[in-house]
């Protein structure tokens, strides 16, 4: 087989084989080549899609103009149910189909979207709201099981302009990043703090005989541990609730840029600029 490929290496070429090989593209070539056949293919289907869209829209407008125009009724509600309740103070009536948990009637039907749906499924604690001052999963609360109760959402605990104290506690110790988490953090850790002033006891209490007394760091964190945050910022949450929880502060490792050292250092800035 090698003695094969030697002879033909060796073999000298026709003048119509060296014209093809001439003709041929390199490997450098061959691969721009295909770079940019796949770029004009991907922009070539966005501008596709994009004028589909364009087309079903102005069809869809065109429709609505038809004097005669007829469009499906929205689905009846199967098994509804009738709810009077109290939301962030304000009475509210809610005609639901039986199954509808509270979560899709704040979002959907109160349109109040400052409640989070995470998994749906009760596990990370997103869509946490207070249900007469407790703190419950909407995911998993039926609102036709509210009838005459009062719900507190994360948009109800502000007092106009002023700040509930964990609401600020939370901006000063950077207890959020993403802040898809926040809502159901700060309504848990209301109705922690409440829970732990009733006297409730936790899986690390250690004496569950004694008088309240102020929670430690792992009362906190054991208490706080169905919300879950995925970018980390539990050392952040810990410190604003110890601090809502205590009056004291924490300290803290970064701090606020005062206006006169901003002006400093735009001037400085500017300086090495001009340099």
């Amino acid at each position: 087989m090698k003695d094969d490929l030697d002879e033909t290496s060796g073999a000298e070429l026709s003048a119509d084989e060296e014209a093809l090989l001439r003709e041929m593209p390199t490997l450098g070539e061959v691969g721009q080549a295909r770079r940019t056949f796949l770029g004009q293919t991907l922009a070539g289907s966005m501008g596709l899609f994009a004028l589909m869209l364009m087309e079903k829209e102005q069809a869809l407008a065109a429709l609505a103009a038809e004097p005669g125009a007829v469009f499906a009724a929205a689905p009846a509600l199967e098994n509804p149910v009738r709810v009077a309740l109290k939301v962030n103070g304000a009475a509210k009536t809610l005609e639901v189909d039986s199954r509808t948990v509270l979560l899709d009637a704040l979002r959907e039907r109160l349109e109040m979207t400052g409640t989070k749906k995470g998994c749906d499924q009760g596990q990370c604690g997103a869509c946490t709201v207070l249900v007469d001052g407790r703190r419950v999963l909407s995911c998993l609360t039926l609102a036709a099981t509210l009838e005459g109760r009062e719900v507190t959402t994360v948009e109800g605990l502000a007092r106009g302009e002023e700040l509930h104290p964990l609401q600020a506690a939370f901006i000063k110790y950077d207890g959020f990043q993403c802040g898809y988490c926040t809502p159901g953090q700060l309504c848990s850790a209301v109705g922690m703090l409440e829970e732990a002033k009733r006297g409730d006891v936790s899986h690390v209490t250690e004496d569950v005989t004694a008088p309240f007394k102020q929670l430690s760091d792992d009362e906190i964190r054991e208490r706080m541990s169905g919300n879950i945050c995925r970018c980390g910022a539990y050392p952040g949450i810990v410190a604003a609730i110890r601090e809502a929880h205590t009056g004291r502060e924490s300290a803290r490792t970064w701090r606020f840029v005062e206006e006169e050292e901003l002006a400093r250092v735009r001037k400085e800035l500017e300086a090495d600029e001009t340099v």
